[in-house]
């Protein structure tokens, strides 16, 4: 039995990623003899390569600015371990953390037993689906882990299902043309359940389009040219069906995800007949936050998570526009498992200076390595990413210093800034 928070936290952490097998088997079974907890309440799922915890996050605060008591379950986490489950933006307790744990613990040992691992991710939806029951929300919004099919979220049976874009990401897994990765996300589409999705690509919509057709449902693909008066600066606002609407989390990428949490919220309240007014979609998303997302400290320092070539490729955007006169300085350290040369290029094209670096984490690529990919003319290594963090930090009037490439590597950074 766990005794502490950190012994618990240690514990999970240390759990293997991936079982022996990709598929739902172990979790269900899990849920199945802890009484179906993920079937107690009702649920939004979110899936997607870029932008699902912002998409995800708008739909809850629109959600608790209705009235509702809202549960948010999303990963990897930026400041604390706890963030990753929150019922109205109030993260779960240690002690909850440790009392969930320990109701899993003996079952994980049963399948140790028979050679078959509960998963780390596994471990923290069953804790996530038990607390949200225990605490009887009345809507949880479900950020998908990794693809969509055997992702351990794909248990629960949503009101909505959400699909941001596709993009490349985690090729290792689920394949490496748009199509397979699109039909890994597709498998979050659900019998009878309305569908909205972000998705550009035009080859891709006969397969999300026969998908929906299969299981008897609707599909709602959001059109941005509806989009006018889009102003992007620490703050984004823009109009859209003749309403205007103020993000505080800034990029032109955010625009996109706000609209799609609108059109979710509205087949939400269609399907349930829900009254939420148009003051509670403007008020839930001008208060969304969300740490390191393009996170701007003091006017000079921005924190992003971007970890592929489609995040990279909106922060570039975003950069031009918030800080279109400023010389920006880029500490950036990315997972080896990513498609680290495309970020980099992308980095490449708009920063002045690049600095690589790393931190203690087993999937981190060597700052080295990283070094040699880029072709800028100004670059350097710094293997303390702390030193790094400090001798930079100290900028001109017209200097930015810009921290990416991993969620993970933003987390520690963040831990810096906010010390």
């Amino acid at each position: 039995m766990f005794t502490t928070f950190e012994e618990t936290k240690h514990w999970i952490e240390n759990i293997k990623r991936f079982g022996s097998k990709l598929d739902l088997h172990r979790i269900s079974s899990v849920l199945a003899l802890m009484g179906r907890p993920h079937l107690r309440f009702r649920t939004i799922h979110v899936a997607g390569t870029n932008g699902k915890g912002s998409t995800a996050s708008y739909i809850k605060s629109i959600l608790m600015q209705a009235g509702y008591k809202v549960g948010l379950y999303t990963s990897p986490y930026i400041v604390k371990f706890n963030e990753r489950i929150a019922i109205n933006d109030v993260y779960i307790s240690d002690d909850d953390i440790v009392r969930y744990a320990n109701q899993i613990k003996p079952l994980w040992d049963e399948f140790n037993e028979m050679g078959e691992t509960i998963t780390f991710f596994e471990v923290i939806t069953a804790i996530c689906f038990l607390y949200f029951r225990d605490q009887k929300v009345d809507y949880g919004v479900i950020e998908v882990g990794l693809g969509g099919t055997l992702d351990a979220t794909n248990v629960i049976r949503p009101q909505v299902s959400v699909i941001t874009n596709i993009s490349f990401d985690h090729m290792n897994v689920l394949g490496n043309t748009l199509e397979s990765i699109a039909k890994n996300k597709l498998g979050i589409v659900k019998d009878n359940v309305p569908l909205v999705t972000s998705v550009s690509q035009e080859e891709l919509l006969p397969l999300f389009e026969e998908t929906v057709k299969t299981h008897h449902t609707t599909m709602t693909r959001i059109d941005c040219t509806k989009v006018t008066d889009r102003v992007v600066n620490e703050q984004t606002s823009f109009t859209y069906e003749g309403n205007h609407y103020v993000l505080n989390l800034p990029g032109f990428h955010q625009i996109k995800n706000a609209v799609l949490a609108i059109e979710a919220i509205k087949a939400l309240a269609k399907r349930r007949n829900l009254t939420i007014t148009e003051e509670m979609i403007q008020k839930g998303l001008f208060e969304t936050k969300w740490p390191g997302r393009l996170e701007i400290f003091d006017h000079h320092i921005v924190l992003d998570g971007a970890h592929n070539i489609g995040g990279a490729l909106a922060l570039k955007d975003a950069m031009m526009a918030i800080f279109p006169d400023k010389k920006i300085k880029c500490l950036v350290s990315i997972m080896h498992d990513k498609e680290h040369a495309k970020i980099i290029d992308v980095l490449d094209s708009f920063c002045d200076e690049l600095y690589f670096t790393q931190f203690d984490y087993e999937r981190r690529a060597d700052a080295n390595d990283l070094f040699l990919e880029s072709h800028h003319q100004n670059k350097k290594v710094y293997l303390d990413y702390q030193l790094a963090f400090e001798e930079l930090r100290h900028l001109q009037e017209n200097e930015i210093l810009l921290m990416t490439g991993s969620l993970y590597f933003i987390s520690e950074v963040r831990k810096l800034l906010v010390k």
